[in-house]
């Protein structure tokens, strides 16, 4: 070999080398809100069962750690608990998947309080603490609903204290969107509740429309992970048990891979240390990403934030809603 093959050949092996390192290491832990069904009470009974049945083969096709939060509110009829739901979250632990507590009535804590809003936590584990009892666990996530978690340092602290002394910790969501607006656009139009022209031909442009949007939702929150931290952090993404994503998950999830993200559990995510910055920095009523949190703890400027992706006006009108 010639000098200047050596030399060729050195130089793309460090190019290569340097693009590998300059590559972020990107780590994303899939978590689904609203168990057993987030819509349950305007499902049809006779389609319930089969519409979870399909997002049950969507999370399986995918092959991925998922950890479902359960609103046991929702395994009730008139305050009578229904055995055909709680069999909804046996699959959920035949599969492999976790479940966490998201309270019992999905209530606000902003509204609410304290007081009962902790009381609805531990009603919220009346059913999963023995289910999960069954299969050698006990609930060990907590998720806020609405992501609400405080308007002030002190009951942050003292929610975070009764969460820890029942054994919880907080699961954060980093990569926040509005997939459930496409997700409500999507039921009414499957439903017939929304006047369109050719029904098939919408969900079809919904199905498609929402992983890009998805996709673009994690580009922007991997930015602000950067600018904020300096790298990729482990991202904790949000979504819900839905029609939607029983229609798309396996291919919203091969597209996330694609980009180059290994799909962690939970655990391996909040191991980063940034997470233990918690969830002070925010007081609002709203319940923002835990990087927005710490950036406005930081004082970012308004500018920080700009840029993030938006629903599109045609399916914010099929859902029959007015913005974000």
């Amino acid at each position: 070999m010639s000098l200047v093959s050596r030399f060729l050949c050195w130089f793309a092996l460090a190019f290569a080398l340097n693009a590998a390192a300059a590559e972020p290491d990107r780590r994303i832990a899939v978590t689904i809100d609203d168990l057993p069904w987030q819509g349950i009470g305007n499902t049809p009974e006779d389609q319930l069962q089969a519409r979870h049945a399909a997002l049950i083969a969507q999370l399986k096709l995918a092959g991925v750690p998922i950890t479902g939060f359960v609103n046991e509110g929702k395994l009730e009829v008139d305050g009578e608990q229904q055995p055909s739901r709680v069999v909804m979250l046996r699959d959920w632990l035949e599969a492999g998947f976790e479940l966490g507590n998201h309270t019992h009535g999905h209530l606000d804590l902003h509204e609410i309080g304290l007081e009962a809003y902790e009381q609805d936590i531990l009603q919220g584990e009346r059913v999963l603490r023995p289910l999960l009892a069954e299969y050698g666990s006990a609930p060990r996530w907590f998720r806020h609903p609405y992501l609400r978690a405080g308007r002030t340092p002190e009951d942050r602290a003292t929610l975070s204290a009764f969460l820890h002394d029942h054994g919880y910790r907080i699961a954060p969501v980093t990569v926040d969107n509005s997939e459930w607006i496409w997700a409500f656009a999507y039921v009414r139009v499957l439903d017939g509740q929304a006047d369109v022209p050719d029904r098939e031909a919408v969900l079809e442009r919904l199905r498609h429309g929402y992983i890009p949007y998805m996709l673009n939702k994690i580009d922007y929150y991997e930015q602000q992970s950067q600018a904020l931290l300096g790298y990729a952090l482990p991202q904790v993404w949000l979504m819900h048990a839905n029609e939607l994503n029983a229609a798309t998950f396996a291919e919203l999830i091969a597209a996330v891979q694609r980009r180059g993200y290994r799909i962690v559990t939970l655990e391996d995510a909040l191991r980063d240390p940034a997470y233990r910055r918690g969830e002070d920095g925010y007081n609002g009523r709203y319940g923002p990403s835990w990087l927005h949190r710490w950036a406005m703890a930081e004082n970012k400027p308004r500018e920080f934030y700009a840029g993030e992706p938006t629903v599109p006006q045609w399916v914010l009108d099929l859902a029959g809603v007015a913005s974000e």
